[in-house]
């Protein structure tokens, strides 16, 4: 699962989507329960994609409180029609684009937990596929979002990450050329669109967190224990 990102900067969103920049602001990685950027499609007849501020974690109308999204930034295909904090936006059809420039798993190679990063080859944004959610906070609009995901287990370059013996899994890549498809998609044509990404097209290396201290002694951030 993806429980942290990098979204492009504004400049690169509206580069690569050629539409509007997006007029508020996000921070430069991202993980469950903080803001970051969605895209739907095009509000007006002269854009054909709009950017959204959105919560890391869908929170669908009967959530109590935003604590929810730190369990609902991952959407597993197989299961987010019955899910009942996914199914109403699977049914709703509100699907959306997820900017990215690049993710970040675990690899447990080494015997301990390393960030990787995984990114473009071409160090280009890319998009995932995602649904959206709106809420009412205080009489006032709040949209989400979730990353859907799809079984790892073969894929050369996502079933190197996450603990020995769990489940791989991973986000799924919609390519330029079926953006609109993903987005004005009916629920069999999104199924079909939820397909692994070429692994050729994409690097990976680690990227650990700058150690911290605790007692006098240096703690990788991406260690479990820290």
């Amino acid at each position: 699962m993806c429980a942290n990102y990098e979204p492009p900067t504004p400049r690169h969103l509206r580069l690569s989507l050629q539409t509007l920049e997006p007029t508020f602001s996000y921070a430069g990685e991202a993980y469950p329960g903080s803001k970051a950027v969605f895209v739907t499609a095009g509000e007006t007849e002269t854009a054909d994609f709009s950017p959204w501020p959105g919560v890391f974690g869908l929170l669908p109308a009967w959530a109590r409180d935003d604590k929810l999204a730190r369990a609902t930034y991952n959407a597993r295909s197989e299961t987010v029609a019955e899910k009942p904090s996914f199914r109403q936006a699977w049914k709703a059809r509100r699907f959306c684009l997820i900017p990215v420039q690049s993710i970040f798993e675990p690899s447990y190679e080494s015997g301990h937990a390393v960030r990787w990063r995984i990114a473009h080859r071409d160090a280009e944004p890319f998009f995932l596929a995602g649904i959206w959610e709106e809420a009412q906070r205080q009489e006032r609009p709040l949209w989400s979002f979730s990353m859907l995901t799809i079984n790892a287990d073969s894929h050369p370059l996502m079933r190197r990450f996450h603990k020995p013996g769990d489940e791989k899994r991973s986000v799924v890549v919609v390519p330029q050329e079926r953006w609109r498809d993903w987005l004005y998609a009916d629920e069999r044509e999104a199924r079909a669109l939820l397909q692994p990404f070429d692994p050729e097209a994409f690097t990976a290396s680690p990227a650990p967190r700058p150690a911290r201290k605790s007692a006098g002694v240096e703690v990788a951030k991406d260690d479990p224990a820290a």
